[in-house]
């Protein structure tokens, strides 16, 4: 059954899906959905992340206070530019992180510390080089993002995700 209908409820979920957007319940619009539906289960299949193994769980919980901190500064320090008028002197700008983390999850956790953060956001990542590549709205020292991205994040998510 998995191997002719891989993930049934996705598949009769696009069907009534499709049927609804339609509002439709003829014969072409049943073919022409259930069609779908397989073909959208058997690329679903093909997108199965590896599995998830967490290492360390303390650590994980020690990032998530550590990233809550800075998501706080960094909400103040961009609240002290805005409201200081010191927006004239901000200086923008690209920075180039290499990386040794390379575990799917624990990028996406990163982007999702780097989006979340006021001022940063991640805008690529070589994966063939290791290097991430994110813009930061006040850009003061960039060895200095380098070492945060790199020390307070990056390892412990590689520690964190097998």
């Amino acid at each position: 059954m998995k191997r002719w209908l891989p993930y049934p409820t996705l598949s009769l979920f696009v069907l009534v899906t499709w049927l609804t957007l339609n509002q439709s319940v003829a014969p072409g619009h049943l073919l022409l959905g259930a069609g779908l539906g397989l073909v959208l289960g058997f690329a679903f299949r093909r997108l199965q992340p590896p599995p998830l193994h967490i290492r360390r769980r303390g650590l994980l919980l020690k990032l998530v206070l550590r990233v809550a901190v800075d998501v706080v500064q960094s909400n103040l320090a961009l609240l002290r530019i805005i409201l200081g008028g010191r927006s004239h002197d901000v200086r923008s700008g690209f920075v180039a992180i290499p990386l040794e983390l390379n575990n799917p999850y624990g990028l996406v956790v990163l982007a999702c510390i780097i989006t979340a953060t006021p001022g940063t956001i991640w805008m690529s990542y070589e994966s063939q080089d290791g290097i991430l590549l994110i813009h930061v709205f006040d850009l003061v020292d960039e060895e200095e993002w380098i070492r945060t991205v790199t020390d307070r994040y990056a390892r412990p998510l590689q520690e964190i995700f097998v």
